[in-house]
């Protein structure tokens, strides 16, 4: 790898920073009342991080947005698995992490999440890598909102590179999916890892233009859907398919995972939880009703834009 494609980790921390006070700053003023409580954590390897959250707002019933960076002797296996030269090695990392619950049942759910690795970073050849991406999980599925979330990820990619939308879109059904329910856990978005592509420069200005976009993607559909009528009956089934949330995110999601094997912060790795959530045996919608949509659609990855 040549100097010129080394990462430049400061520059990076400052960017993600960056983003993360442009992100909340947008949230409260679409919540209009609540504010975000800021923890500021150190980690013991070297580090720390800015954890915010606002919960019992107007529209947002709890969101969380994180900035982290944490150092540590020996990769988490997590984070190798797939890279036997660098196991064991140094690392150091940086990303923002935030998800958002409303209260409306019919405004749905959503993730974003950009990171940079970096394996022996003292070295004169480092191993990095960016990541991230973000994806929608509606309760009450409204296909415009689908279009436009889809359409907002596949404008940022085309900036770059027209490639990026289907391939990263593909990796994000693929990534968001139940194994144990043979199901997804929305209806996507972008996902991407293990990305170097065009050397630092080009790669650090695609994740950095892909978390630039998410409010873009995310906030129209909270201005239409934040006032819906909704009913006792409707926040049951928000809370009901919020467990599937939390499976994903306490068995398969790399995030979470990394955060516990790396010896996060256990109050910032899991404010992605919602705050009300149940789960009922066996239950199913009723055919053909509003519920069963969502079920309708789910099994297979859509092309939104078709």
């Amino acid at each position: 790898m040549d100097s010129q494609s080394k990462p430049d980790v400061k520059k990076v921390i400052d960017q993600f920073k960056t983003l993360q006070n442009a992100i909340t700053s947008a949230l409260e003023t679409m919540d209009g009342g609540k504010e975000f409580l800021e923890d500021i954590w150190g980690h013991k390897n070297g580090g720390g991080g800015r954890s915010r959250v606002l919960e019992g707002g107007a529209v947002f019933e709890k969101a969380g947005v994180n900035f982290s960076h944490v150092k540590g002797d020996a990769l988490p296996a997590s984070a190798s698995a797939d890279r036997g030269e660098i196991a064991g090695k140094p690392f150091e990392a940086c990303g923002v992490s935030l998800v958002v619950h409303p209260l409306n049942p019919f405004a749905p759910t959503s993730h974003m999440n950009v990171r940079l690795f970096v394996a022996d970073p003292e070295s004169d050849s480092p191993v990095w890598w960016f990541g991230g991406g973000y994806d929608l999980t509606p309760y009450y599925l409204e296909e415009d909102d689908c279009r436009h979330w889809h359409q907002t990820a596949r404008n940022v990619c085309d900036e770059f590179d027209a490639t990026y939308y289907p391939r990263f879109k593909k990796w994000c059904d693929e990534y968001f999916y139940l194994k144990h329910r043979k199901e997804p856990r929305g209806i996507g978005g972008l996902f991407f890892d293990d990305f170097t592509e065009g050397g630092f420069d080009h790669a650090f200005s695609f994740v950095t233009a892909v978390a630039k976009s998410y409010t873009s993607a995310y906030l129209p559909i909270i201005e239409k859907r934040h006032d819906t009528p909704y009913t006792d009956e409707h926040r049951e089934f928000q809370a009901y398919r919020r467990g599937r949330y939390v499976e994903f995110n306490l068995v398969f999601d790399r995030g979470t995972i990394f955060g516990l094997q790396s010896g996060g912060r256990i109050e910032s790795i899991l404010m992605s939880l919602p705050p009300v959530v149940q789960w009922r045996y066996n239950w199913k919608p009723e055919p053909d009703s509003a519920e069963h949509k969502l079920y309708d659609v789910f099994p297979e990855p859509r092309d939104w834009l078709a």
